[in-house]
């Protein structure tokens, strides 16, 4: 997200897709798995052209491929985006050079992740870098001149680039395959701990005739991930505007670092000389995205205050570099932060965060710490300002997301690429609308529903009742292509979802809620909420309905399982759907990777507090299992390890209750792959179609 001095002078009004009476069907997963998709919005510095990224896929080869597509907003014939990057290459991550006419990006057309540029005008790629092994994410300089980038090496390799690849490679040729490790984490998200960290160098920037083979790591004695795994990026480390340092945020890579959620930022010289300085030794929680002020005194990011809890409030924080003071910017705001982007006149930060169902972008003054709305309705997932013109990448439970250009005083949106309806004129959407209730402790819980595609009114319809992940997650006002509740519409289905305790964008008294509450507050607001929809829509039919989870979601499902019943001691549901969730929660306790995460959710370590892990743990409950389930697992999930979801399809066919397994040898705790998803999807119906029908 970077913001730049310019002006749109002129935005058309947007056009949005009209409803057509003639659509024939609801959307299906063929349809969801081959979507184009677009991401990454980038202004150039004067707010004159537009880059994206957009994604297709090639079903068949069950892969897909990103291109850049470029836009002139100031152009008078107001034609579509024009394709910038050559037809064969997969690509990712844009940025411009100061004066706008060149686009950076990364490629592995080469073989490995290297750096290219390409005239924002078009032409042909010049490759930019020949560094050994992969580049996973880069920033320039502020002149220009320079690159600071990371790849995974080892260690003790220092600056020699060529080091890691040539020990990786060496190991390859080995005949014994054993590995001995001597500290967690031995595996992360879906990768196995092979001794690289990602680490970040600086070289000087290539031109195509002479490219950029060697490098010099900086902050050497910052033994951690930089960008962090697994899901780390560019944001993680910053240049100072003198271009002499660079902040990187790291947590140090020891045998506590599964426990730890303790990121620090350090301050290092870009030409790998001296030692880090600590900025946030003070903070032994989260510290985060360093963003630099124009003069290079201050320093904003932000941060958390409370150790070993991922999902605590990210605060904007301000820190005068000389003084090493920081404080926070709205502490009023009870919101939790998504990034960082300075305005021009350094007067406002720009954020996205999360409210009430929807994820809206924000401005907030440096000065008073006052939050405003600046676009909402729906989900936005990136954006990026020049001077008042703005372009965010926006999906709600109608459409995928969609880039859009506006400026920073709202309206006057214009939409540059099609929304889902537009793609797809023949598919009829559900209907969304959202709803509120009365639940655990009497306090306001939200939640959607979702009308099916073809909704008559004075009709009855059965019911996927979808149960989110995290547990500090949300089933707002977006679009997923993994749990779409499109798809259940799509079907034929009413879909509910609720955005139980424990939930992200209502405040986090209210996120709290769910820590070490597993089990009986978010259970008791699904219980109501269920009870609630069904009186306010009298088109639910709720002897037609399926529970629905994934992680935790899962879990939700495999603790409704085992304690939702009617008072005649029947289940209100026909069938269950858990999609890799906890099942034996003290052996989860020792086998996830990320020990802080079952460490806060449980009160402690499963030796120090086995009653937390027995407190509300679905394997104590498997004699009550009477409800048919799909269980279904991936093999490379080191989130909620596979041996979950056997144990839990063990139990099932153990105790005689009627229940499916599907298993993927292939996919991490998400199912990824084209046709993979589709058979997730097609299994998922198939079993949802043979219990409660259409």
């Amino acid at each position: 997200m970077n913001l730049r001095h310019a002006v749109l002078p002129l935005l058309v009004a947007a056009v949005l897709p009209s409803f057509d009476a003639a659509a024939a069907r609801g959307l299906e997963v063929r349809d969801l798995a081959t979507l184009d998709r677009v991401s990454a919005p980038t202004l150039s510095p004067n707010g004159r052209t537009l880059v994206f990224a957009k994604r297709v896929v090639d079903f068949a080869a069950n892969k897909s491929s990103t291109a850049l597509w470029v836009e002139d907003l100031f152009a008078r014939d107001a034609a579509p985006p024009k394709r910038l990057t050559p037809e064969g290459w997969n690509v990712n991550s844009p940025s411009f050079s100061g004066d706008g006419r060149t686009v950076y990006f990364l490629s592995a057309k080469s073989g490995s992740m290297q750096l290219y540029s390409i005239a924002s005008s078009g032409g042909e790629p010049v490759r930019l870098t020949e560094i050994p092994g992969d580049i996973g994410s880069y920033k320039l300089s502020p002149d220009g001149k320079r690159l600071a980038f990371s790849t995974e090496a080892f260690v003790d390799c220092g600056s020699d680039l060529a080091c890691s690849p040539k020990r990786m490679e060496e190991r390859g040729k080995q005949k014994n395959s054993g590995v001995v490790f001597d500290r967690i984490f031995i595996r992360h998200w879906d990768a196995w701990n092979d001794g690289r960290l990602n680490r970040v160098f600086v070289t000087d920037l290539g031109n195509g005739k002479a490219m950029s083979k060697t490098a010099t790591l900086v902050g050497a004695d910052v033994i951690g991930d930089v960008p962090s795994r697994p899901f780390g990026d560019a944001t993680e480390y910053a240049w100072s505007p003198d271009g002499k340092q660079l902040v990187l945020g790291a947590r140090k890579a020891d045998r506590h670092e599964p426990a730890s959620t303790n990121f620090d930022l350090y301050l290092v010289n870009a030409d790998g000389t001296g030692v880090a300085k600590n900025l946030t030794a003070a903070n032994p929680a989260w510290d985060t995205t360093p963003v630099f002020s124009a003069d290079g005194k201050t320093l904003y990011y932000r941060a958390m205050k409370r150790p070993g809890f991922e999902a605590d409030r990210f605060a904007l924080m301000q820190m005068d570099l000389s003084s090493g003071q920081a404080r926070e910017i709205a502490p009023r705001w009870d919101a939790s932060a998504d990034g960082i982007a300075l305005s021009g006149d350094g007067a406002t930060i720009y954020t996205t965060a999360q409210e009430l169902g929807q994820h809206p972008l924000f401005s907030v003054s440096i000065a008073n710490g006052e939050a405003s709305r600046v676009a909402g309705d729906g989900s936005i997932s990136a954006f990026d300002l020049a001077g008042q013109t703005l372009a965010i990448a926006r999906s709600s439970l109608k459409s995928g997301d969609q880039i859009v250009v506006a400026t920073t005083a709202g309206g006057n949106e214009r939409a540059i690429t099609p929304s889902a309806g537009e793609m797809l004129p023949d598919v009829r959407f559900g209907d969304y609308e959202q709803f509120t209730f009365a639940g655990w402790n009497n306090e306001t819980v939200h939640g959607y529903l979702l009308k099916p595609w073809n909704y008559e009114e004075g009709k009855k319809y059965p019911v996927a009742f979808l149960i989110h992940g995290g547990p500090q997650g949300s089933f707002g006002n977006g679009w997923s292509y993994r749990w779409n509740p499109q798809t259940y519409a799509g079907q034929g289905y009413a879909v509910v979802m609720i955005d139980f305790h424990g939930s992200t964008g209502y405040g986090q008294k209210f996120t709290d809620a769910i820590s070490q509450h597993w089990g009986d507050r978010p259970f008791e607001d699904l219980q109501k909420g269920w009870a609630a929809v069904q009186q306010k829509y009298a088109f639910l039919d709720g002897d037609k309905a399926c529970a629905l989870g994934a992680s935790y979601g899962g879990f939700m499902v495999n603790w409704i399982a085992g304690n939702w019943f009617n008072k005649d001691g029947s289940s209100p549901w026909k069938c269950l759907v858990s999609h890799d969730g906890v099942f034996e929660n003290n052996a989860m306790g020792y086998g996830t990777e990320e020990l802080w995460f079952s460490e806060w959710e449980n009160g402690g370590t499963p030796y120090e507090n086995p009653k937390g892990y027995q407190k509300f743990n679905p394997a104590n409950h498997v004699d009550k299992f009477q409800v048919p389930m799909l269980v279904i697992h991936g093999q490379q999930d080191f989130r909620i390890p596979v041996e979950q979801g056997i144990a839990l399809f063990g139990a099932l066919q153990r105790k005689g209750v009627e229940s499916k397994f599907l298993y993927f040898p292939d996919e991490n705790h998400w199912v990824l792959k084209p046709q993979n998803s589709v058979q997730w999807h097609d299994t998922v119906n198939g079993w949802l179609k043979q219990h409660i029908g259409q």
